[in-house]
């Protein structure tokens, strides 16, 4: 008995002991399978989506279905059989108070307003124009957030090519300055040699801070308008909107324009519409009036049916045409100094695009070259027959052609998308 008791307690035991080796096996197992599960792929932001992102935050985007349901409500108005609601008129007339003989009146009538000639129709096709600006607005809204949305895109890739730029030249001083150090130690350098290598490199550090606080700064800016911004290190590539040279918008669908010409239409029928509203409308009355002139008399019941004409408005109504004709007249001229102004931008913009495609070709060019010269003045000053000055002088060249490089290829895709702009087309 008491060794069938022992073989007992050594079962639990090793039961235990199995199930406490197999819990922490399993444990250790899951471990690397949690770490080495990748967190969900974010894509990241381009131009397009900031831009769509910025407008989705700007108070003419927030406003227009508001805007649309305004404009429909308008047009329903103008296409009523009255300009204003009916008015529903009670009386009623006693002498209870005074005599009290049994005088009794009751009358009730209705009165509708009556469209002037022609107001009617002229009231729809303001209505109409109202609507149709109302999308023109927008659209032109559109067209401003994507100036300021590129301009701010193009400045982060612009801080964000500078990053890169000043870290390539900290790694290459940074070599440039052990190697250095080594020769020194080596006897082949003096002192003075390595310190004008460190000063490289801590110059190389400030250009490096400077580029950083510049792309912070940048990186603030587009956070501001579009309410998300790329990650500080995240890379994203700086892919340039699709060349405008087969874009065949004419300039009079460009959305500044097509938003003039519909406030233009709205004053021109605004005024076409006051021109006829030379008086407040007229109103038909329908009116049924019960009495009786005393007590034991039958009630009369009569029925009258009248119009009421107001006059002419006067100096009043001179006022209002002379403002419509006043509004008419400026847009006109607004309107056609912008047509002025969106061709020069448009010319400007493409002569941009071309300067800068030959900017680029001579900038990769020097690259070129500057790499080569860096290869054979590196070769040379390890074999001792470069000084270091002139080593230093040939590496800032190369960064200098480097960045210049980088910097064109920003400003090429910054162009385009000037040219774009001027075009009237929405980021892509």
């Amino acid at each position: 008995m008491t060794l069938g008791y022992r073989t007992t307690i050594w079962r639990l035991r090793a039961s235990v002991l199995a199930a406490a080796v197999f819990s922490s096996v399993a444990a250790q197992a899951q471990v690397p399978l949690a770490i080495a599960t990748p967190a969900p792929a974010v894509a990241p932001l381009n131009l397009r989506q900031v831009f769509e992102a910025a407008w989705a935050r700007q108070p003419e985007a927030m406003a227009l279905q508001a805007r649309r349901d305004a404009a429909r409500a308008q047009q329903n108005a103008a296409q009523a059989w009255t300009p204003e609601s009916a008015a529903l008129e009670l009386a009623y007339k006693t002498d209870r108070f005074n005599r009290n003989q049994g005088a009794r009146e009751l009358e009730v009538g209705v009165s509708v307003p009556l469209w002037l000639p022609g107001e009617r129709s002229r009231s729809a096709a303001l209505a109409e124009a109202e609507g149709a600006a109302v999308e023109s607005r927008a659209t032109a809204a559109q067209l401003r957030i994507a100036a300021t949305v590129r301009e701010t895109w193009w400045q982060w890739q612009r801080a964000r090519i500078d990053v890169d730029i000043a870290r390539d030249q900290l790694d290459n001083s940074r070599r440039l300055a052990a190697d250095v150090i080594r020769r020194v130690r080596a006897g082949d350098l003096a002192r003075a040699d390595q310190h004008q290598a460190d000063g490289a490199v801590a110059s190389a550090e400030a250009n490096m801070a400077q580029a950083e606080v510049n792309l912070a700064a940048a990186r603030q800016q587009l956070h501001a308008l579009a309410g998300a911004a790329p990650l500080a290190n995240e890379a994203t590539d700086a892919v340039s909107e699709p060349d405008a040279s087969a874009a065949t918008a004419d300039v009079e669908a460009n959305a500044a324009l097509q938003e003039l010409k519909a406030k233009a239409t709205v004053a021109e029928r605004t005024a076409a519409l006051t021109a006829v509203q030379t008086r407040v409308n007229p109103e038909l009355t329908l009116t049924t009036t019960r009495d009786r002139g005393g007590f034991g008399e039958t009630s009369q019941q009569t029925l009258a049916v009248g119009v009421r004409i107001p006059f002419g408005g006067g100096p009043r109504h001179d006022v209002r045409t002379a403002n419509a004709l006043a509004d008419t007249t400026e847009i006109q001229a607004q309107l056609s100094l912008e047509r002025g102004r969106l061709a020069a931008e448009r010319e400007a913009a493409r002569v941009r695009v071309d300067a800068s495609r030959s900017q680029l070709a001579a900038a990769e060019r020097r690259v070129v070259l500057a790499r080569e010269s860096r290869g054979f003045f590196d070769k040379s000053f390890r074999l001792g027959e470069t000084d270091l000055p002139t080593r230093l002088r040939i590496e800032a060249e190369a960064a200098e052609a480097e960045r210049q490089a980088a910097r064109n290829r920003i400003e090429l895709a910054a162009a385009i998308s000037a040219w774009r702009q001027s075009l009237g087309l929405l980021p892509q």
